[in-house]
C-alpha cells in the first residue's frame, strides 16, 4: 500500500480531469464574459497588471484552473490552500513562505485558497495586511454568495467575479476534446461514442465540467479498446435511463407544450407536473424561466402585470443562488402565473396593430403630434394645438386624438374582466365617456356659431 500510495505521489496516475486541465489561457473553456477579448480577467492575464480578486461560482466550472493560468502566465509560485483542510497554521506557512520567496527573487506568489467562504471571520481577517503589503497575490473561490459569507474587509480588498454554470455546448467541447486527445485524452482506446451519447454525457454533468469528464473516464474503463458503446453501458454509469437526458425529441416539446397550456388553462398541478418532468429530463431551467416570462406577456398581461416581475425575479434568483434554490423559485412563479388572473387582450391588440401597419400605407403622424425642436418646424405648425395633458382636468385632454386621421376611430387594446384589467376597462370606459362628452361640447359649439 506504501508502494501505490507513493506511485500516485509522484504522478504514475491522474484523473482525466486533471491530465486535461488546460495549460493555455486559448484552452480555457467557457467565462468568455470574463476571459473572452478584452474582457478583464483574459487582459489581466495578458498584461500581468494583477489585483487580488474572488471566483465565484458552481463546482467544475474552472476557478482553479484560471488561477493556476494566471500564476502560469505571472512566471509566479502558485500556493493552493483549501478552507476545507487548513487552518491559521497552514495561513502563516504560506505567508512565510511568500516572504521568503519576495525577499530572494522578488518571486510573486500567487495564493489561491479553495472554499474561502469556510474559513471564520478571524482567519479570513489573517490574510489582510499581507495582501496590501502585497506579500501574495490573494485568489479566492467560493460557490457560496461572497456577500453573504465573506467579511466586508476582505471584499474591499479583492474583487468578485461571478463564473457562469457552463453551457451542454461548452461541456460537450471538452467531452470531444478529451477523446480526440491522444497525449492526455482517450483516443488512444479508439472506443466508439455516439455523438448523441456524447450529448447525454454533457447534460448529466449538470454544467460541471469535471464531472462530465469523469463520467467519460468511468465509461472508459467499461469497455475494451475499439468497443462501441451502448446504451446500457451508459446507463450503468449515469445510474439510470438515459432518456432523462433527450431534450431534443419531440417528448421534449410535447412537455413544454403541455407545461405552457397547463400555466394557461390555471392548473398549477399541471404546471408543477410537467416542469418536474421537463427537469428530470435535462431541460435547462433558464428554458423553463423564459417561457414563463412569455406565458407572463401573452397570457396574463394587465390581468396582472405583477406576473412578469414575477418571473424576472424567479430567473434572477436562480442566478444569484444555482439549480437548488432557483428551480423552486421558477416553480413558484409558475404556481403563480397558473393561478393569476388570465388575458390576452395585449398579445391581440399588439398583434393587430402589427398587422395593420405592415398591411396599410405609412400614414403621416399628425401635425399636433409632431415634432418641434426648430424654428422651421414651428413655422410649418408642428405641435400646434397640441394640448398637454397634465394641464387638463383628470390629467387626461378629453376628445384629444394620437392616431393618424385615417385610423383614429380604431381601438386595439380591448381590456378583458377579470383581475386588474377589469379595473382598466372601466378607466377606459370612464375616459371615453370624457371623450364623448368633450365632442359632443364641440359639435354643439359649432351649431351654435353656425346658426349664431
Amino acid at each position: 500500500m506504501k508502494d501505490l500510495f507513493s506511485d500516485l505521489s509522484n504522478g504514475a496516475y491522474q484523473p482525466l480531469a486533471a491530465r486535461l486541465r488546460p495549460t493555455r489561457l486559448e484552452d480555457y473553456i467557457g467565462q468568455s464574459h470574463l476571459v473572452g477579448p478584452g474582457k478583464p480577467l483574459r487582459r489581466m492575464v495578458e498584461t500581468g497588471h494583477c489585483h487580488s480578486f474572488i471566483l465565484w461560482g458552481p463546482p467544475g466550472v474552472g476557478k482553479t484552473t484560471f488561477a493556476q493560468l494566471l500564476c502560469q502566465a505571472l512566471d509566479g509560485h502558485f500556493i493552493e490552500i483549501s478552507a476545507v483542510m487548513s487552518g491559521v497554521k497552514e495561513i502563516r506557512t504560506a505567508v512565510d513562505q511568500a516572504k521568503q520567496l519576495r525577499q530572494m527573487n522578488g518571486t510573486q506568489t500567487i495564493l489561491f485558497v479553495d472554499e474561502v467562504h469556510r474559513f471564520n471571520k478571524s482567519q479570513q481577517d489573517a490574510f489582510l495586511p499581507f495582501i496590501e503589503d502585497g506579500t501574495f497575490l490573494f485568489i479566492g473561490a467560493t460557490t457560496e454568495n461572497p456577500a453573504f459569507e465573506l467579511n466586508s474587509a476582505l471584499l474591499s480588498r479583492a474583487r468578485v467575479y461571478r463564473l457562469q454554470t457552463p453551457s451542454v455546448e461548452d461541456v460537450k467541447q471538452v467531452l470531444v476534446r478529451a477523446l480526440h486527445d491522444e497525449e492526455k485524452g482517450l483516443a488512444n482506446m479508439k472506443f466508439a461514442l455516439d455523438e448523441h451519447y456524447v450529448e447525454v454525457l454533457a447534460l448529466a454533468a449538470d454544467g460541471d465540467i469535471r464531472r462530465g469528464l469523469n463520467f467519460l473516464e468511468i465509461l472508459s474503463d467499461l469497455i475494451e479498446p475499439g468497443e462501441q458503446v451502448t446504451q446500457a453501458q451508459l446507463e450503468d454509469v449515469l445510474g439510470g435511463s438515459i432518456r432523462r437526458f433527450d431534450r431534443n425529441g419531440d417528448v421534449f416539446y410535447d412537455q413544454i407544450s403541455a407545461f405552457h397550456k397547463s400555466v394557461r388553462g390555471s392548473s398549477p398541478d399541471g404546471a408543477l407536473y410537467w416542469m418536474a418532468r421537463m427537469l428530470d429530463g435535462g431541460c435547462d431551467p433558464l428554458y423553463i424561466a423564459r417561457r414563463l416570462l412569455a406565458i407572463a406577456s401573452e397570457d396574463i398581461g394587465n390581468a396582472d402585470p405583477r406576473a412578469l416581475q414575477v418571473g424576472l425575479n424567479a430567473w434572477d434568483i436562480f442566478e444569484r443562488v444555482g439549480p437548488g434554490e432557483g428551480n423552486r423559485a421558477i416553480a413558484q412563479a409558475a404556481v403563480y402565473m397558473a393561478c393569476a388572473p388570465k388575458s390576452n387582450a395585449v398579445y391581440q391588440a399588439f398583434n393587430q396593430a402589427m398587422s395593420d401597419v405592415a398591411a396599410q400605407p405609412s400614414y403621416e403622424v399628425p401635425i399636433h403630434l409632431r415634432n418641434a425642436p426648430t424654428s422651421l418646424a414651428k413655422s410649418m405648425g408642428h405641435g400646434d394645438e397640441y394640448r398637454y395633458a397634465h394641464n387638463e382636468p383628470n390629467a387626461y385632454a378629453a376628445g384629444e386624438n394620437y392616431l393618424p386621421q385615417e385610423v383614429a376611430a380604431m381601438r386595439y387594446y380591448q381590456p378583458s374582466d377579470r383581475g386588474l384589467e377589469k379595473k382598466i376597462a372601466e378607466k377606459m370606459d370612464w375616459l371615453s365617456e370624457l371623450d364623448r362628452q368633450s365632442l359632443q361640447q364641440r359639435y354643439a359649439a359649432v351649431d351654435w356659431g353656425e346658426e349664431s
